[in-house]
Order: structure tokens, then sequence, then C-alpha cells
């Protein structure tokens, strides 16, 4: 924040001594129209700027918000391959190590999803996680095919569970610091700039200001609204997992 601030007094000290330098040399004329040239550039840039911040403020939550939807698919698939795997499991294992997988994506849906509109996910669907991983390596092999199946079971756990922390790390994504408050501070200036400039709009000219107002004020607060990946216009749903649990009932065959 401290070098934010420096290069701002930099910036308007560059004015500053530019204006000073142009006034002691006599060069350039006075300038006190609120249309005039200082004015344009000083309008034009801004609305620059803002559209840039406000281009960034948009499109870097548009595209979390898309790589963790995806991400939640992966998730999803791998949980469902596990299923499939464990189904090949010796004795009860592998209806022990299915009921787990029901009873995460179960939990993953009704309980924890909450938690990631407040950016987080809830510890308790990690340890289920691991009793499901820790009971699939305890099993007690007798044939090739039985570690084979162990291994690919292991595989897909392990793989449900790195995409379970690339979830939380997208609950936990925010735009950069700032970028909000920036997108806040070059709005105001510019719903205020024509008055800086000089100018009193009266009467119907006032009507597009307040429209722009308006429109900024809307653009704005949408800015924020989309700021967290599970919040929100943009917010990921747990779709994938439902899908998930309706794959599950297909494989068992409708248990």
């Amino acid at each position: 924040m401290v070098a934010y601030a420096l290069a701002m007094a930099a910036a308007v000290g560059v004015v500053a001594v530019t204006a000073i330098l142009f006034r002691t040399l006599k060069r350039g004329s006075e300038d006190s129209d609120p249309g005039g040239p200082t004015a344009g550039h000083a309008g034009a840039m801004l609305s620059a700027l803002f559209l840039l911040v406000f281009a960034i403020a948009i499109i870097v939550p548009w595209t979390t918000a898309d790589a963790a939807r995806q991400n939640t698919h992966a998730e999803s698939q791998a949980a469902v391959d596990a299923y499939w795997s464990a189904g090949d499991l010796p004795g009860t294992a592998g209806e022990q190590v299915r009921q787990g997988l029901r009873d995460y994506i179960g939990f993953v849906v009704d309980d924890e999803w909450p938690y990631l509109e407040r950016g987080r996910l809830d510890p308790a669907g990690n340890e289920r996680l691991d009793a499901m991983r820790s009971q699939v390596a305890q099993l007690k092999t007798v044939s090739d095919d039985q570690r084979e199946t162990q291994g690919e079971v292991l595989d897909h756990l392990r793989e449900l569970s790195a995409d379970r922390a690339q979830r939380g790390a997208d609950a936990a994504t925010t735009p950069p610091d700032g970028l909000l408050l920036l997108t806040i501070l070059t709005g105001l200036v510019i719903i205020v700039f024509p008055f800086l400039a000089g100018a009193r709009p009266r009467g119907l000219a006032i009507l597009p200001l307040v429209a722009m107002a308006a429109m900024l004020g809307f653009g704005v607060y949408l800015t924020w609204d989309i700021s967290h990946v599970f919040g929100g216009p943009l917010a990921v749903g747990p779709d994938a997992f439902r899908s998930a649990l309706q794959e599950f009932a297909r494989i068992s065959g409708g248990v």
C-alpha cells in the first residue's frame, strides 16, 4: 500500500513540476474551459483507466469460476472412477468403500457447500477421505488381481483428494488486492469529473450523468458480487456431485 501511495504521489509531483515549469517559461496558454484540451485529455484517460480496471475485475472472477467448475467435474469423475474400481475389491470391502464414497459425495452436496460460499472447506471432508484411503490401504490381498484393484482404488482416491484440495484453493481465490478499491475510486472520479473540470450541468443536461452514475454503480456492485467463486451470480454449484450420486445409483443397479 505504501508503494502505491508513493507511485501516486510521484505522478502528481510530475504534474505539479511540469505546470510550474511551463508557467515559469511562459509556455502554453491558460485553459479553464471545462471542454478544453486539459479536461478532454484527462477525461479520456480516466475513462480508459476505468474500463481497463473494470474489465480486469470482471474477467478474473469469470475465468476463476470457469476453472473451478471444471475442477468440480474432475473431482466428481474421480469419485465415479473410484466407485467403479471399488466393486472388484475382495470380500465386503468393495461395498464398504462404495458406501463411503456415497456418504462423502452426499456430505459435499448437503453439508460442505455452505462452507465453500464462505471461502473454505469443511475439515470433516478430509477426515472422510483419509479414512477411506486407510481402509483400502490396509486390505489384505492374496492375488495379483486384488493388489492391482487395490492400487487402482488408491490412485483414484488420491486423485479425488488432490481435486478436493484444488476446490479449496478455488474457494479461497479472490481478485487481486486493491482491484475492487481501484474500481470504486475510478468509478467515483468518472462520475464527479465534469464538476471537477468546472462544468455545472443543469436541467436535462444532468440526466446522462445520472444514468451513467447508475450504470457505474451497478457495474461496481457486480464486480464485488462475483468476487467469490462459490457465491454470487457466477457461483459454481454442486451439480457435478449430484450427477456423481446418480451415476453411483446407476452403477449399483439402482441401489
